[in-house]
């Protein structure tokens, strides 16, 4: 049974920060830590110039000193209210109603919150109380594809049905002067806060990825890397951490994405903008250029690592330069663990 995965409708906040700013909250509060320059200088260099919050940066709950209670209530409170806003204009967009929708597969990972986006997702939108939920709440930066591979599964197992997905990441929610590290540094340039929503269904609602079967969804996990990257919390609040093996983790996992992918060429990549590197590294193994994974970069520039939404704001910008109708095409997104989620598909006009 084949799934089309519709255009996405992203939401930002409305605090724009920029990378300067950035990096002169890090030399106020850092002022002798013994790395400054260097970090400042792999801050500039992070292809990050713009990145939304949802609250200023001197906020308590981003460069303050506010506990992990605060930052908890903070952080998924915002999240609830961007998912929201997101999955409500993608209804009016593809002309659908709350009653439309059979299932709603939700991806958050900043903040805690019980019950979860989805049920709280159900009662601010006014969905039906039958209605299927799938919640995913750690995935962080391969939540986005995650979810759309199970919307993909659901829609095969019940033709017909409309499958609402929603990601939401507020990823301010980890940038905490409590870390000093140099990779904790660049983790404060490079994430940003967003919601995306979008449609999986078994026929088209206009232009998009058309999915063939669920054999044509990926997911991996690579052996011996729980400490790549990784959450943490503490009394001062959320922690992400890496070791330096992350730098070379999507190079490990490249060659069985490939053997899955197989030896047809793809013409177009959605490529989680972990970093540009990343892209860089994704779009060279699988033969892509610069202007085939533009919007990859684009988005890393403009809004940052938007974590699980990132896919979906990258397919709706896809959408407005999109490609050649039956054009091959993958998206691809890394995330802790390390875990790998990847669509293949073509674009259906």
């Amino acid at each position: 049974m084949p799934a089309y995965i519709a255009r996405p409708v992203t939401v930002f906040p409305t605090h724009q920060i920029t990378t300067a700013q950035i990096a002169d909250d890090i030399r106020h509060h850092h002022a002798a830590h013994p790395k400054l320059p260097a970090i400042l200088r792999i801050v500039g260099n992070t292809g990050v110039q713009t990145r939304h919050f949802t609250r200023p940066l001197d906020a308590p709950t981003i460069s303050g000193t506010a506990g992990v209670g605060d930052r908890a209530a903070a952080a998924f409170g915002d999240a609830l209210d961007l998912a929201a806003e997101a999955a409500r204009r993608t209804l009016t967009h593809h002309h659908l109603a709350p009653v439309d929708v059979d299932a709603i597969i939700t991806t958050h990972s900043t903040g805690w919150a019980v019950p979860n986006l989805d049920i709280h997702l159900v009662e601010r939108l006014g969905l039906r109380p039958d209605v299927r939920r799938i919640a995913l709440t750690t995935l962080a930066c391969a939540g986005g594809t995650q979810a759309l591979i199970r919307a993909v599964d659901m829609v095969a197992a019940r033709p017909g049905a409309t499958v609402l997905v929603v990601a939401a990441e507020v990823i301010s929610a980890v940038y905490n002067h409590a870390d000093d590290a140099v990779e904790h540094m660049i983790y404060k340039a490079l994430f940003g806060d967003s919601a995306a929503a979008t449609i999986v269904t078994s026929t088209p609602h206009g232009p998009g990825l058309h999915v063939a079967t669920p054999d044509d969804t990926y997911e991996h996990v690579l052996p011996d890397s729980l400490t790549r990257y990784n959450g943490r919390v503490d009394h001062t609040g959320f922690h992400f951490d890496s070791t330096k093996a992350a730098l070379t983790a999507a190079d490990d996992v490249l060659p069985d994405l490939l053997k899955w992918l197989g030896p047809e060429l793809v013409d177009f990549g959605i490529i989680h903008p972990g970093s540009q590197r990343i892209i860089d590294d994704t779009a060279r193994a699988l033969g892509l250029d610069a202007h085939d994974t533009r919007h990859s970069t684009d988005t890393l520039a403009e809004e940052g690592n938007l974590g699980g939404p990132s896919v979906l704001r990258i397919l709706e910008r896809t959408h407005t330069e999109p490609p050649t109708p039956g054009s091959r095409g993958v998206m691809v997104a890394y995330g802790p663990g390390f875990n790998t989620a990847a669509i293949r598909g073509t674009w259906h006009a």
